[in-house]
């Protein structure tokens, strides 16, 4: 059996997941980096609520910030993230 510590952080990954906003913003990144801009277009929300959900995002390492200019590029931290999402969808869907 894992250790609580090892434990306590995959319960507290798996929370990042328990939002709907969070999960459209996951999935629009699956195309590529955007701009918290581009992701307000792409899953209709306020850009202060994405601002928010992407703080969160960040916090579970789940999504990088890199500064372009003025702007701030978000994308999928890494590919183990795409395969959660891509795993979550078929588990759902069969």
């Amino acid at each position: 059996m894992p250790d609580e510590e090892l434990l306590f952080d995959v319960a507290d990954l798996f929370k990042a997941f328990s939002d709907t906003t969070r999960i459209k913003i996951l999935f629009a990144l699956m195309g590529g980096g955007l701009s918290v801009t581009e992701i307000t277009e792409t899953v209709g929300c306020t850009q202060s609520a994405v601002s928010h959900q992407l703080r969160t995002l960040k916090q579970a390492r789940l999504v990088k910030a890199t500064r372009d200019g003025k702007n701030v590029i978000y994308a999928l931290s890494d590919d183990h993230v795409y395969t959660m999402l891509a795993q979550g969808m078929t588990h759902v869907c069969e």
